[in-house]
């Protein structure tokens, strides 16, 4: 079996600011979607998730990262989207954020020094403000990079939550760990 090497490189300082992290606030809309609102002939939301998000949530988990979802919207594929990944702290349909993490922090025993946070748009500002890391999608509104701590090269729904999550396992020391239970077998292409 062969190790894998992280291959993921960020500046210092940007590591020093995402560390101590154990709870990361979740828009949805714009962050784990692409933010377009899809609707079926009967008026149903539909929503188009990236699988590389999904499995940054559950890395997330795995490092003893609590993932959080606060979105101002609700359905039911958005329902059953969390729960496949196993993200059981949620907040639905609520456009004031602050006080529903505010709520999840204290319910957790942790406080905003613990805390990062994705967020595209002026709903996601409060939480963003307060969080020890702050991050944004490439294609975020304006309002929402100047505040991040970090923009990531992705976009909402394109691996924007996955670029978050893997920022903070490595600042975290986890990513390399995480990695390691990879295994890649001699035969190039094949996988354990």
């Amino acid at each position: 079996m062969q190790v894998l090497t992280p291959a993921l490189n960020y500046p210092p300082e940007l590591l020093l600011k995402a560390q101590g992290i154990r709870v990361a606030f979740f828009d949805i809309d714009g962050v784990l979607t692409d933010g377009g609102l899809y609707f079926s002939e009967t008026g149903e939301t539909l929503k188009r998730f990236n699988t590389l998000d999904g499995q940054g949530l559950k890395l997330l988990q795995k490092a003893g990262i609590t993932p959080v979802v606060i979105t101002g919207r609700d359905s039911a594929p958005l329902r059953l989207r969390l729960k496949a990944l196993g993200i059981t702290h949620a907040r639905f349909g609520t456009e004031d954020k602050r006080p529903a993490a505010e709520a999840f922090l204290s319910e957790l025993g942790l406080n905003w020094s613990q805390a990062a946070a994705i967020g595209d748009d002026w709903p996601d500002l409060p939480v963003m403000q307060r969080a020890a890391f702050a991050c944004a999608p490439a294609n975020a509104h304006a309002q929402a990079k100047a505040l991040a701590h970090h923009t990531t090269v992705e976009r909402g729904g394109e691996g924007a939550a996955r670029a978050f999550c893997d920022l903070l396992l490595v600042a975290g020391g986890h990513y390399a760990g995480l990695l390691a239970q990879v295994g890649l077998s001699d035969h190039k292409g094949a996988s354990a």
